[in-house]
């Protein structure tokens, strides 16, 4: 395995992508799967679930969030820069149903010494916009998002 000093940015984003997915369980528990990740970007996709619907039969906000907030996460560690969310906003914009495939590309849109903005879009399986998000990220100083594994 190439150090991390000897990678390219696309092969620590895919380093990070395995390491970090591997210790997400919550991720993995609500059905998401990596789509895609590459240096300040990731997409995520989640099947809606019965046990995901609400009162009015549409996907609880909770998953929809939580499905942009792990897209969010793996693109500002894509660098294998431990960073955390300081914070979100999300806005829906039209329902998720059962059996929607939720789609959240996630981009780095603003990035200044510890602190950057992400943009995610989740849509379904025709393209509809489902809800925007923005998150805020901090970069913690010195520490990988995933370590090296051990020789």
């Amino acid at each position: 395995m190439t150090s991390l000093h000897h990678r390219t940015p696309q092969q620590t984003a895919d380093f990070v992508r395995e390491r970090m997915y591997a210790n997400d369980r919550a991720s993995k528990a609500l059905g998401m799967r990596i789509v895609e990740m590459t240096p300040g970007r990731a997409t995520l996709a989640m099947t809606v679930r019965d046990d995901m619907l609400n009162g009015h039969d549409t996907c609880h906000g909770g998953f929809i969030a939580a499905l942009a907030d792990s897209a969010f996460a793996f693109a500002c560690n894509s660098g294998n820069q431990l960073t955390v969310a300081s914070g979100f906003a999300i806005e829906f914009v039209a329902p998720a149903r059962a059996g929607d495939v939720l789609t959240a590309a996630c981009e780095e849109t603003a990035k200044a010494g510890r602190s950057g903005v992400y943009d995610t879009v989740v849509s379904n399986q025709r393209g509809d916009r489902i809800a925007v998000f923005r998150g805020r990220s901090h970069t913690i100083a010195g520490k990988p998002a995933v370590e090296e594994a051990a020789p």
